[in-house]
């Protein structure tokens, strides 16, 4: 195969992966997800979750959206960061007795609900074009290796529609999957910031090694071009000199 074929079939199967990618990134965005932006969190520890809410009516906003928290999760502390035009609410509930968290310390009430309301003339617009985000900062986070936070969305005229259907392992995603959050281990995270794995190192000797050819390749261009210049500039010379001669 050509070198020149090789590089259209390469640029097809990039354009069709990119295509793929987007697909799929717009199929999952439909659900109500919970994400994190860098870090993992860790178990035991505390992070920020970003829960986005897409509208999913063509006939009707958003105007309400809730977040539970298991009490299991024995978690004390959630706090919220603004978002113009809606009202946030963290919800706590006594327990029956003091409870140690996953950071070792004892919590009497544990947060159980985050919810947040939409001002008049300030809902997820109703159709299929928009969200919006809704950021915490949660913990101790319990040792699990994965927590869910069921939600619940609200639109005009009081439709609610439940995200709290848990996945099967190995199995199809449900219609209205919880929205769920990996959880990493403190070492585990240590060791990912601490020093490369084995996949980063083979990735970094591979990108040196193509950095290498490809600088070899433009040194060896140069050198091409710089004798070419110099040959053309020697036979100029010649010519001249060849010229002159004559004219004497």
């Amino acid at each position: 195969m050509s070198y020149k074929k090789s590089l259209k079939r390469a640029g097809f199967l990039a354009a069709t992966v990119g295509v793929l990618g987007l697909m799929s990134t717009g199929i999952a965005s439909a659900h109500v997800t919970a994400n994190v932006y860098g870090a993992q969190p860790t178990k035991g520890g505390y992070g920020a979750i970003f829960f986005r809410v897409p509208n999913e009516d063509p006939a009707v906003g958003t105007t309400k959206v809730e977040i539970e928290i298991k009490p299991e999760y024995a978690i004390g502390t959630v706090r919220t960061t603004k978002v113009p035009g809606w009202t946030a609410q963290v919800t706590k509930t006594k327990l029956p007795a003091p409870v140690k968290n996953a950071a070792g310390a004892d919590v009497s009430e544990v947060v159980t609900k985050v919810s947040w309301t939409a001002e008049p003339g300030n809902k997820i617009a109703a159709g299929t074009s928009e969200f919006a985000e809704f950021e915490i900062s949660i913990g101790a986070l319990p040792k699990l290796d994965e927590i869910e936070f069921p939600a619940t969305q609200t639109y005009e005229g009081n439709k609610v529609v439940n995200w709290n259907e848990k996945a099967p392992a190995g199995g199809e995603e449900p219609e209205h999957p919880a929205p769920t959050v990996k959880l990493a281990d403190k070492k585990a995270e240590g060791d990912h910031h601490g020093g490369a794995t084995a996949t980063d190192t083979s990735e970094h000797t591979e990108a040196a090694a193509g950095s290498d050819t490809t600088a070899r390749w433009l040194a060896g261009a140069g050198l091409a071009v710089g004798a070419l210049g110099l040959g053309v500039g020697a036979g100029a010379t010649i010519r001249a000199r060849k010229a002159g001669k004559g004219t004497n």
